[in-house]
């Protein structure tokens, strides 16, 4: 059953999909999985080709536009676009601490999560391709976590692609989650750095916020617990095009007098709830470190340990050599499982996670090398998120990958920059740029 709409300029269909939950088994447990048709109204009418986006992530439903917001118009000027919720997001079948219960206790939760990675997505993608273009192929847009799953589809089904865009996520193809994160940890240092001498005032403001945290117990009016762990990890924020300034405004105000003392504002612990939160994106922090396990080796809560290797992060320290305060950001510890009251239930199976040793493998170095897709990948230069080393490492591995490596946009330039990124990636996959 389908539901059509209108918003400016463009024709909206809801779809829905009924897949297995086991692609592997195909007559077992079924999953629904939810998607936006998008198509400008000029053009409704008319036989267009496919493009599929994939949100960044994981745990991300796709953009919610309204009309041709960032880079759809440019994509509806060519394409009939499919937004997906991949599995386990948005509006397909939910995975949060309401539903797992269904799956039984924390054993058979972890069991139901390894089927939420990058080969499980692609295996959606394909078994609704036929019922969406036919059986033509399509053109995938790949996000962040979206590129991961794009590079996997080159991997796994590349006979259903007739382009791949990649933006901010060629992952390394044999990486463990150490390896990502010791790479990780110095470009988080230097966006704190880059943001410190943009707003030399934060240094002080956030040292006292910190002190704070760590001579009072704070819970935020959701229940979170925000500890000094906790306001380091709003360092998130400074992989985005904006996501420095947000931050400076953010802390600029943390402060009101009451009769007890300085206390931290009712409006700042409310926007440092909203940003903390995994209520809306629990699947972000469950299967994370996941995203990167390809082999017998546990994950063990990668960013936790290697965030040891680099003591500069301990706020503690810091406050007491009179050092800036480090922010962090695009790491998942064990501490966000007690703090946030989202993911308090799920402890037990984000443990069991951490200690899986049962991993396969997402990418084929073999059928990469040997690609006759046409792709795209816009690299950014020093993106937080994704590391561009290991990103320009895989481009030389994919054969025919044509990359824009660039320094204009963060790791969002898909949103902040959207008709001219996907404009260049287009020009790329074509060989006219």
């Amino acid at each position: 059953m389908t539901d059509t709409y209108r918003q400016p300029g463009v024709v909206l269909t809801d779809r829905r999909f009924t897949v297995p939950l086991d692609h592997d088994n195909p007559s077992g447990e079924t999953i629904e999985l939810y998607a936006r048709e998008v198509v400008a109204r000029d053009k409704a009418d008319r036989d267009l080709p496919w493009l599929l986006y994939l949100q960044g992530g994981p745990g991300f439903g796709a953009n919610r536009f309204i009309g041709k917001q960032a880079w759809l118009g440019r994509a509806l000027e060519d394409y009939r676009v499919l937004l997906l919720d991949q599995r386990g997001t948005g509006a397909s079948t939910p995975a949060n601490r309401q539903t797992l219960p269904l799956r039984g206790g924390p054993a058979g939760q972890a069991g139901y999560l390894t089927r939420f990675r990058s080969d499980a997505i692609v295996r959606d993608c394909e078994a609704i391709r036929p019922q969406v273009t036919g059986g033509a192929r399509w053109t995938v847009l790949g996000q962040s976590f979206g590129g991961f799953c794009t590079v996997t589809y080159l991997s796994m089904a590349p006979e259903g692609l007739d382009t791949a865009l990649i933006t901010g996520g060629l992952p390394s193809l044999d990486a463990h989650a150490d390896d990502v994160y010791r790479a990780a940890y110095p470009r988080i240092e230097r966006k704190v750095a880059a943001h410190y001498a943009r707003y030399p005032q934060d240094v002080e403001r956030a040292r006292r916020i910190a002190d704070h945290l760590l001579t009072h117990d704070v819970v935020l009016p959701n229940g979170y617990r925000f500890t000094v762990e906790a306001f380091q990890s709003l360092g998130m924020m400074l992989g985005s095009g904006d996501g420095s300034h947000r931050l400076h405004f953010l802390l600029e105000d943390a402060f009101v007098p009451t009769p007890s003392g300085p206390r931290l504002s009712d409006a700042f612990q409310e926007e440092v709830q909203s940003l903390l939160s995994f209520a809306g994106h629990p699947l972000y922090a469950l299967i994370h470190e996941a995203i990167y396990a390809q082999d017998a080796r546990p994950t063990a809560w990668s960013a936790e340990r290697v965030r040891a290797e680099f003591p500069r992060f301990d706020a503690a320290k810091a406050l007491a050599g009179d050092q800036p305060v480090l922010f962090t950001g695009e790491t998942i510890h064990p501490w966000m499982f007690d703090c946030d009251p989202a993911l308090r239930p799920l402890r037990e199976t984000a443990e069991l996670l951490a200690a899986r040793t049962d991993w396969t493998p997402l990418y084929d170095p073999a059928r990469l090398a040997a690609n006759e897709v046409p792709v795209a990948a816009a690299v950014y230069h020093d993106d937080m998120y994704v590391d561009t080393a290991h990103s320009l490492a895989t481009a030389r591995t994919v054969r025919g990958l044509r990359t824009w490596v660039t320094d204009e946009f963060e790791h969002d330039g898909v949103r902040t920059g959207g008709p001219r990124v996907l404009d260049r990636l287009l020009a790329l996959a074509r060989g006219d740029a």
